[in-house]
């Protein structure tokens, strides 16, 4: 089904009873609505996933900055709150599938925001796959047998780097049959492994804390072999820029979600906050209960070499395995979040295949061609894991560029909105209370959530030799984050022009005009 709603930049106001209907958008209710307040704050922390992500990239943020690198946690917390603020408020007024592209759209034009979720579901296949590379960090600790390939576990060698991308193939195939079965499922293996996870992580968090080895005072020091205090915080905050991204999913499920203007808004900030919170704590936690600042491993093996030193073999496994359960779930929820952006933006027939892509099983309420379409890219990807262990940071860094690029076409649009006078309060929620809204905070908040992602996007892209080519001799895995990039929008130029050249000659009702 396409949209009737109108090209131009006018928002929908809210009606005011605070009805849930998607009519007002133009749209149909084909998704299943079966998602509580949990569910819905599930979504977007099993995306954000601090134990998949915290494990996954602790090493690299160690090895560059030293035990400064924490710093960079609060940091970037600050910045993604004031953009979890700013979409929250875009929550509450556009509860819609695919809400990268649907908020990017009404607030600038169709055009913008086509390549607004472009650019977001490429990116989320490319998270995909690099939240499914995550397993390498952990299945090996817990049981040498999971090394299927070679001998040496470590991520950053060729075997563990093939490893890497077979296990993460196998965890995509059972992710993308989940995505396929039913919406409850997907939501009850959402809430159980979230749960699971935060068990996990604040008895990771006491126990780490019970095990300190030295004071809090560690974090000011850079380290041996560190980059100097600004080039380790640069670097060393790729960590928490990959860790806290995905709170949006929350939104993303908000045609799944019971009042979605008011629980999309408040659990899209819970997400970020709660996992804010303790990944921070898992960090320091990590710094303070390491056997050695100085031996190397902890740049190396990261935290699941603290786990199993400092707690013995038998609790660091057992809770290493909470772990991969959290890897498992952040893996399902982004292909999810992934899978309802290529609905969204299909369901308008913005899409190739469109008519495929947009199609929802009425027994189940879940579109199954996404989640094929996702799994398969994605575990394409994972095979550039055999050409070089360099891929592993590639993939990751390019992934988060791709979001915070995307954030941005979200929250420039919505500044020039408020600027313009032209977004303000108003409307009420499904229980007649006032929507979200920063009120004066507004602006301020709005600016500071616009240069702290367009700052971060050109410093997670920026080309350096020592992280991305240390070896040398891999020139486009330096440049892989930028190269993605160009040929993300050059192909998405390309099919929008086709589109363009094919509107002309087609009758108005297979390309609608509002989204020529």
């Amino acid at each position: 089904m396409t949209s009737t709603a109108p090209a131009d930049v006018r928002p929908d106001p809210p009606r005011p009873d605070g009805a849930t209907g998607l009519a007002e958008f133009g749209y149909r209710q084909e998704l299943h609505r079966s998602l509580g307040r949990y569910a819905s704050f599930a979504a977007g922390f099993s995306f954000i996933s601090v134990l998949t992500t915290v494990f996954q990239f602790f090493a690299f943020g160690y090895a560059f900055g030293g035990p400064v690198f924490f710093w960079t946690w609060p940091a970037v917390l600050v910045g993604q709150l004031a953009v979890a603020a700013c979409f929250a408020e875009l929550a509450a007024r556009y509860p819609l599938s695919g809400a990268i592209y649907q908020w990017s759209s009404r607030l600038s034009n169709r055009s913008f925001g086509w390549f607004a979720g472009w650019i977001m579901v490429i990116g989320q296949i490319v998270v995909v796959a690099a939240a499914a590379l995550a397993l390498q960090m952990v299945l090996p600790a817990i049981w040498s047998g999971f090394q299927l390939v070679g001998d040496d576990p470590a991520p950053t060698s060729a075997d563990g780097a093939a490893n890497a991308a077979v296990l993460g193939v196998i965890l995509l195939t059972l992710t993308t049959l989940v995505n396929i079965v039913d919406n409850r499922v997907m939501s009850a293996v959402n809430r159980i492994g979230v749960t699971a996870e935060i068990i996990g992580a604040v008895l990771i968090i006491v126990l780490l804390f019970t095990h300190s080895e030295r004071s809090p005072g560690i974090t000011f020091h850079t380290g041996e072999g560190g980059n100097g205090l600004f080039g380790a915080l640069m670097v060393g905050s790729f960590m928490a820029a990959y860790v806290m991204i995905g709170f949006d999913s929350a939104g993303e499920m908000s045609e799944e979600t019971h009042n979605p203007r008011r629980t999309a808004p408040r659990t899209i900030l819970t997400a970020l906050g709660a996992a804010g919170l303790l990944g921070g704590l898992i960090v320091l936690g990590g710094l303070l209960a390491a056997p050695s600042l100085t031996d190397g491993r902890l740049g190396v093996d990261g935290l699941s070499y603290v786990l199993t030193s400092s707690l013995g073999d038998g609790v660091g496994r057992a809770l290493l395995a909470d772990v991969v359960v959290a890897v498992a779930v952040a893996t399902l929820a982004i292909q999810t979040a992934a899978c309802r952006m290529l609905f969204s933006m299909a369901r308008d027939g913005q899409l190739p295949f469109s008519g495929r892509l947009a199609r929802v099983a009425p027994r189940t309420g879940m579109p199954g061609a996404p989640a094929l379409v996702v799994g398969v890219l994605a575990a394409a990807l994972l095979l550039l894991n055999f050409a070089s262990p360099d891929a592993f940071l590639a993939i990751g860094t390019t992934c988060i560029v791709m979001l915070y690029l995307a954030y941005a076409m979200v929250t420039g649009p919505l500044l020039v909105r408020r600027l313009r006078g032209g977004f303000g309060a108003g409307g009420s929620d499904e229980t007649g209370a006032p929507l979200f809204s920063l009120g004066r905070w507004g602006v301020p908040v709005n600016v500071l959530a616009l240069l702290y992602g367009l700052f971060m996007t050109v410093n997670l892209a920026w080309p350096r030799a020592a992280v991305y080519d240390p070896a040398g001799g891999h020139w486009y895995f330096r440049w892989f984050t930028l190269l993605f990039l160009g040929m993300t929008v050059l192909a998405g130029a390309a099919y929008r022009a086709y589109r363009v050249r094919a509107t002309v000659t087609e009758a108005p009702e297979v390309v609608p005009a509002s989204y020529a």
